[in-house]
Formats: C-alpha cells, structure tokens, sequence
C-alpha cells in the first residue's frame, strides 16, 4: 500500500498547508485506486493514467473510445485519459486545488513552480531508479547534462522531474516582409532604423485597406511577449519575465541592470509614438494573436514553429503576406541576443500517491519518446489529426469540434525540428519556417540561468512572479511615472528579498559550473 505523502509530519505554511490539510479525506481513495492499478497491471487489463496539462490548444478533450486512445492503449496496455482545466479558468490556480483535492493526477505537467512545493513535502516521486527500468527511451534521449539540471534543483541530488529540453532556438523575433516592400524598406540593422521601419508600417497602410489601423509592433499584458524589444539591449527576457544571466561577470537577474533600464527607455519611447500598441498591457493572449492573425501587426515575437496556422489566417485577408525572422537591430553600447533555456524546465512529475501507478505513467510517457513512433506522434490518426492527400500524409487544422491529439514529448533537436517542418508544415511555407529558425539561430544565446530551480525564491513569492517588475515596467512604460522611478524598483527589488536570492542563484550558479 502506497504511504500518503499529505500524512508526513512537517511544518508546512500556504499552499502546502492547503494541501496537507484538504488532501488527508482522499488519501485512502488515492491507496484503494493504486492498489486496483496493481491489480488490472497483474491481471492483464489496461491500466488508465489520468494525464494533466494545461494550456491545451483547440479541440475537444478524447475519450476512452477515441481511435488515437485506443492505439496508443494497444501498443502500451495503458489508457491515456487527459484532463485539462476548464475554460476561463487560471492554471495554476487550478492545479493548486486539484492537488489538494482527491482528485490527483497520475503523472502532471507542472507550472507555476508547484513542482518544489511536490518535492519539498515528499510529495513528487524520486524517477533515478524507475526511469532506465521503465522509461529507456526518455532516460538515453535526453542529454546528461539536462538531468545534472534536475538534480540540481534537489537538496538530497534526486532526478524527481523529467525536464524539457530543447536544443534549437524556441523564440525568434519576426516580421513582415511583405510590409517593408510595401513601405520601400530593408530589414533595420539598428534601433534608429528599426523607429524607422516603425513609423512607416503606422504612416504608409502597408495592410492596404485604407485605414490608419496598423499596430507596428505589439505585446501582451504585464509587458509579455514582446521580448525583442528587451533583447536588443542584451535583456534576458523569457515571454515578459527577466531571466538571469551574467552581467559584468556576475549571474545577475536581468531585470536591476543597466541593460534593462536602457530597454524600458527604448519601449518608453516606441509606446509614446504609437509604434508599440497602445493597448499592449491590456492584450489578453487571444486578442494579441487575433490582431497578428488579421494583418494588423508588423513587427513581433513568438514560436517560429506555430507560424504555420498563424500565416494561414495571415493569408486569407493578405494572400502574399511574408513574415520572416528579423535580425535583432543593434542597440549603440550593447550586446543584443536572443534568450535560449534548452534544458531544465519541468515538464513531467509523478505525485508518491501514484507511485503504484509510476510504471504505467513511465510507459506511457516512454511511447511517445520511441523513435519508433515520431511519425504516429506528428500525424495521429488519419481523418482525426491528418488527411492523406495525393499519397502524403497532411495534418487537418485544429478546430474545436476534432479531438486534440495526444502527446507527451518535449525533446526538440535541430534534427527533430527539420523532419517536423518537413512533415508538418505545407511545402509552400517550408522554407519561410526554415528561415526564420537561421536567423534566430544566429542571434540566440543560452542564458546561465538556464534550469535554474524554483527553490531559489523560497519565501520571496513576490521575486518568483515578477509582480514588482511588471509594476513599473507598465507604469513607466505608459508614461505614468518618470523613467527615474526605475532605480526605485531596483532597490525595492533588492530590499524586497532581491539580494537574497541572488546570492542563492550564485551559489546555485557555481555549483552547476563545477
């Protein structure tokens, strides 16, 4: 019988109290449910694996009679049943109350750092010992280096995590070429030429439809995912929040720097001529992509390899819409680059509550790291997630009716990104796609902070969500407060527990180094 971690004596405050405390009435359910597991595994039947992630694309939620289900059951002897959080609903705040809840998953894609908060209590399962017997596949693939990240992030040195590695440019700042013919102007090699290139998409209708309604360039709420604004100027930046890399020879949080007061200047200056949107801190992440989507955009930054279904939509109100990878314009005085994590981020943890149920959940996940089945995991099932058009296989565009396809990879080599274009993206867009990885290749940079653990911000909330940088970042930006109150935040940040993680980091930092 499986131990209920919630059971352990420890002195436990916030969210982990929450758990403790209103996780104890579905300890036994969590035992009976691991004990039937053992039993369907000796017997023969299919064990079924509650699978949670969130952030899920369009589609619905597939069932247990779904053809995608039911292969991958049949070649594993495991059911995959996804479970999601429910529409307008915040994820972490989500995944919170379902670990405190009887209703646990099995294996869970963690966010907003409730991985420490499972490792810390006892509650996430130690994967050394279990990953090579029932995961060969995840434990050969993914690089040494990228599991030394992990167990770093542990006091006792244990792998309780399998982590995302990607090992090619994930971001890439972008624009549309298309726009710059139009307004008779080449790619900016600097900031002065990029406000250029800035004033003309707002000035000369390069969208041609008359109107003066063009956005040259764009962002989200809190300031996210506008990173090449902050990456010119040598700002480690990861969708709107400051990373850590080194500054003058030290690891340093990339949001107290000089870098960054340079950038916020820079925005400061683009946000008060209409040449970032006005509405940027106000863009939910639906709106963003809507107004990129309807040809209103410019200039912006995101995933080089979800363009294919963004310049479909691009397409139908501009039918020779161009978008390619923008080399970042240099700053005079700095060091631009673009920020690469290739390793080290939590992707995958199992709770000890479902320890008895560890084996299948590693199953499960092994399927989809077999090279063996890279073709079923990019095409699914025929007339579900793709259609066979003059002898080749082409994926059907998601839509909300066509259930989602299942997947738990998170590996991405350049190999592993090639065959994806290839196969997945329509011949006609191959080479744009291409291209833009090229040039964000060449500018992109690994940061050091890169697999830094969350434990680092252990009673500095505050620190760990940014909440303070986003505050003056907007307010500055938006011309509420004098580009002086910068310096007011970065002593508030260093009194605030600032300076206590940063000492952290270095520690953190030299140990990783060694």
């Amino acid at each position: 019988m499986t131990k209920c971690w919630f059971g352990k004596t420890v002195q436990l405050t916030g969210l982990a109290s929450l758990l403790a405390v209103t996780a104890l009435a579905g300890c036994a359910g969590k035992e009976k449910a691991s004990e039937d597991a053992g039993a369907a595994a000796q017997s023969g039947k299919s064990v079924q694996v509650k699978v949670f992630k969130s952030h899920m694309g369009v589609g619905t939620i597939p069932d247990a009679n779904n053809p995608h289900v039911k292969y991958v059951e049949e070649k594993t002897g495991v059911q995959y049943q996804l479970m999601t959080t429910p529409p307008g609903s915040e994820p972490t705040e989500y995944l919170n109350l379902m670990i405190a809840s009887a209703d646990m998953p099995d294996i869970l894609r963690p966010i907003g750092g409730i991985e420490q908060t499972l490792i810390k209590q006892g509650g996430a399962l130690a994967l050394d010992e279990l990953l090579p017997k029932y995961a060969p596949n995840v434990w050969k693939n993914i690089p040494k280096e990228a599991w030394d990240v992990v167990r770093s992030a542990s006091s006792d040195g244990k792998i309780y995590y399998v982590p995302k590695v990607f090992l090619v440019p994930e971001r890439a700042p972008m624009i549309r070429k298309d726009w710059l013919d139009k307004v008779g102007l080449p790619l900016p090699k600097t900031t002065a030429e990029y406000k250029e290139v800035l004033k003309a998409f707002r000035d000369k209708d390069p969208n041609g439809n008359g109107k003066q309604d063009e956005l040259p360039t764009s962002g989200r709420e809190y300031g996210k995912w506008m990173d090449h604004l902050f990456a010119m100027y040598g700002v480690a930046m990861w969708e709107g929040n400051p990373e850590w890399d080194e500054y003058n020879g030290q690891i340093q949080y990339a949001g107290v720097t000089s870098n960054m007061k340079a950038a916020i200047g820079f925005i400061r200056e683009l946000y008060a001529e209409k040449l970032l949107d006005n509405e940027t801190f106000l863009n939910k992440g639906d709106v963003w992509q809507a107004k990129i989507n309807n040809n209103l955009v410019g200039s912006w930054y995101h995933l080089p390899a979800n363009l294919r279904d963004r310049y479909t939509a691009m397409q139908k109100g501009a039918p020779n819409a161009y978008v390619v990878g923008m080399p970042l314009p240099k700053a005079e005085g700095f060091q631009g680059y673009v920020t690469q994590k290739s390793m080290g981020e939590p992707e995958w943890i199992i709770p000890t509550s479902a320890k008895d149920k560890a084996e299948a959940s590693l199953k499960l996940l092994d399927f989809f790291y077999d090279t063996n089945n890279a073709e079923f995991t990019r095409f699914g099932i025929e007339g579900l997630q793709h259609q066979v058009v003059d002898g080749k296989k082409v994926l059907l565009p998601a839509e909300d009716s066509r259930p989602l396809a299942l997947g738990m990879r998170n590996l991405t080599t350049k190999e592993d990104m090639d065959i994806r274009i290839k196969e997945t993206i329509p011949e006609s867009m191959q080479k744009m796609v291409s291209d833009v990885f090229v040039v964000s290749t060449a500018d992109a940079r690994r940061i050091a902070g890169d697999g830094l653990p969350n434990t680092v911000y252990e009673g500095f909330p505050d620190i760990q969500s940014h909440k303070l940088f986003q505050e003056y970042l907007t307010k500055i930006v938006i011309g509420e407060w004098p580009m002086e109150k910068f310096d007011e935040f970065v002593d508030r940040w260093k009194k605030a527990g600032g300076d206590t993680v940063t000492k952290r980091v270095q520690e953190w930092y030299a140990k990783v180094k060694k």
